[in-house]
């Protein structure tokens, strides 16, 4: 399976493009549509430059591409376009660790399709805090996880 059109919009929408790195809401150096840089402490001088849109598109087609072979190994059951698209945004934010060991991926290959939708939201913060984009990010894939 691939992340359809409206699972990448998902992502970018939720993400955000910047074209310089950054440092997210914990502190790691970022690029484009939330592209770690390395192990996210450092800013390595070649990195330290404007991007186009190009080069940030195509690393978010291989950030995804990661997350979606990830996906269909930690989730191999009871996928479907929208679930499928949900779940890479989940693990695209969160990292496949933490989809790896969360109820969420429990209940999702139980077939507890209700169940799963509801683990969404309790992801939510970061570095303890609650987010308002998190919130909403995690309220958008659990209406799109829910969707036939």
């Amino acid at each position: 399976m691939k992340v359809s059109e409206s699972g990448l919009s998902l992502i970018k929408k939720h993400e955000g493009c910047r074209l310089e790195p950054y440092r997210d809401p914990i502190g790691l150096w970022t690029v484009g549509y939330g592209h770690l840089i390395g192990d996210g402490k450092t800013l390595p001088i070649e990195w330290f430059r404007r991007f186009t849109k190009e080069e940030v598109d195509e690393l978010l087609k291989k950030d995804v591409e990661r997350f979606e072979r990830g996906v269909l190994r930690l989730c191999p059951n009871h996928l479907t376009q929208y679930r499928f698209d949900a779940l890479v945004s989940f693990a695209f934010n969160l990292g496949l660790g933490n989809l790896q060991s969360s109820t969420l991926r429990r209940k999702h290959n139980r077939g507890d399709v209700f169940g799963a939708s509801q683990e969404f939201v309790k992801w939510n913060k970061a570095g303890g805090k609650v987010l308002r984009g998190l919130t909403i990010r995690r309220q958008d894939e659990a209406r799109l996880y829910l969707d036939n």
